[in-house]
């Protein structure tokens, strides 16, 4: 029974499923489909063992604003990563799945890897688990191997894998003639057809020397600043910090463009027990379940009336209403709507260019703003104050810190806080309150073992977030960081 690393490559922007996922918390950290984020369910099905398959513990490569967040979400699920591996600025996914390669290959010479998106829905893991048995199937003579999505529609927003022959019934890898990229609707109608094409899924399976040597051939310009990259890596907190001088001398590429389309070793094992990527609100809305009138609704949402929408309040403090809609998909959040043709879907991007070309904030940061130690949100701000609710995991802390131009009221509507203001240090209670001056070296902490709310009422000339001294972190947080 071989061992299997998973590599969950854990980027991206996510600008497909605006609103909800931001450039500051992508749509992968999201619990789009259910109560688990695409994240936790990726990293769960590629956990322990499963028939003949024996998973080790994930190798995450992630950036550095999304590593606590990674750590929170496994934590939930009961998964200890074996590494996580921090990529300075990203860089596609040639240069991240390189570095995990020679990672990897430093500890196991016969690494096997299966690298896979954090992103995508897979219902039927049994099906998945028989794939990759397949694929383990394949591995002789250095084959590297893909797998490929059978189509269930002429698909224009992916990109297709040919076959050299049609797939049989027993799922066994074929071989691949080429790498097609996104069609236009009739030529997606013509590869659907035939028979031979399949979606192209960008998870993959081959042993870390066969990937190192590939590259070496045909990607010898990223060989060097990644290896360097690698071997100056830092440990931070636990977490590896790949080189950022070296690592910003990698290619921007992606893994197909970089090794894939020019190798001839590539076997595509076809995969047809349900799989989304989930690139768009229409992909949303199918894999939620359409009800009779093929209509979905999530949160506080009502529909009257309507057929084919979707209708999705993502906000405790909307409700949204649809009456009359057809085709027609509704996102709304505290700071943002989304109202669009369902034919639309693959165009939402263009709001968030539309958004970073006015200087909106809503085109990249989330509402939430998360943290090492939890998360805050602006309820109200104005001209000299702001007020913000703020979330504190058990036993976690900010940092000991000061401020040039505010002073705060903290109110602790649940939990106890810890805080320390100059030499006094206090507990605070529900329904108790702590008033901060300005100036004061300050920090608060949850010493409890259930999650610490306050609100917090900001006032003076500046409220900004880098109005900030920190004298400790235990996140190791430099001075211009948030928090």
């Amino acid at each position: 029974m071989p061992l299997i690393t998973p590599v969950i490559l854990c980027g991206g922007s996510g600008t497909r499923l605006w609103p909800l996922s931001r450039k500051s918390y992508p749509k992968q950290f999201v619990p789009l489909v259910n109560e688990q984020t695409l994240f936790q369910a990726s990293a769960k099905r590629l956990s322990g063992q499963s028939g003949t398959l024996d998973f080790t513990a994930p190798t995450v490569l992630t950036g550095s604003d999304f590593r606590f967040i990674v750590t929170e979400q496994l934590s939930a699920i009961g998964i200890d990563p074996g590494a996580i591996l921090i990529e300075p600025e990203g860089r596609n996914t040639a240069p991240a799945i390189f570095a995990a390669a020679l990672y990897l290959i430093e500890n196991d010479p016969d690494a096997i890897m299966l690298v896979a998106p954090s992103d995508h829905v897979v219902p039927d893991i049994a099906a998945f688990h028989a794939a990759i048995e397949k694929g383990l199937a394949a591995l002789g003579a250095g084959k590297l191997v893909t797998f490929g999505i059978k189509p269930t529609h002429a698909e224009t927003a992916y990109g297709y894998l040919e076959l050299t022959a049609q797939p049989d019934a027993s799922g066994s890898a074929v071989d691949l003639k080429q790498f097609v990229e996104k069609p236009n609707a009739d030529r997606a109608e013509e590869m659907v057809a035939a028979g031979t094409f399949l979606w192209n899924a960008g998870i993959f399976l081959f042993k870390a020397k066969d990937i190192i040597s590939a590259f070496q051939e045909y990607a010898p310009g990223l060989t060097e600043p990644v290896s360097v990259a690698v071997e100056a890596a830092q440990v931070d907190l636990g977490f590896l910090r790949l080189d950022p001088p070296a690592w910003s001398n990698a290619e921007d590429i992606s893994i197909d463009y970089a090794v894939m389309e020019k190798a001839d070793n590539l076997a595509v094992v076809p995969f047809d027990g349900g799989w989304s990527d989930l690139g768009g609100w229409d992909a949303v809305w199918r894999e939620a379940g359409p009800d009779e009138n093929g209509v979905v609704t999530s949160g506080d949402a009502t529909a009257i009336d309507c057929k084919d929408s979707l209708i999705r309040s993502d906000s405790d403090r909307l409700e949204v209403v649809g009456i009359g809609l057809d085709n027609i998909m509704a996102i709304a959040m505290n700071d943002a709507v989304l109202v669009a043709d369902m034919s639309r879907a693959q165009d939402v991007k263009k709001a968030v260019t539309a958004l970073k070309a006015k200087g909106a904030g809503q085109a990249t940061q989330f509402p939430k703003d998360h943290r090492p130690w939890g998360w805050f949100e602006s309820l109200v701000v104005g001209g000299r104050f702001q007020v913000k609710r703020i979330h504190v995991h058990p036993g976690a802390a900010l940092s000991l810190q000061s401020h040039f131009h505010r002073s705060e009221h903290w109110i602790v509507v649940e939990g106890t806080a810890r805080v320390t203001v100059d030499d006094e240090v206090q507990l605070v209670t529900e329904n108790q309150s702590v008033y901060i001056p300005l100036g004061a070296v300050h920090r608060m902490e949850n010493p409890g073992k259930v999650p610490m709310v306050l609100i917090e009422v900001q006032t003076g000339s500046y409220v900004g977030e880098d109005d900030i001294i920190r004298y400790e972190d235990v996140y190791s947080r430099g001075q211009g960081a948030k928090g």
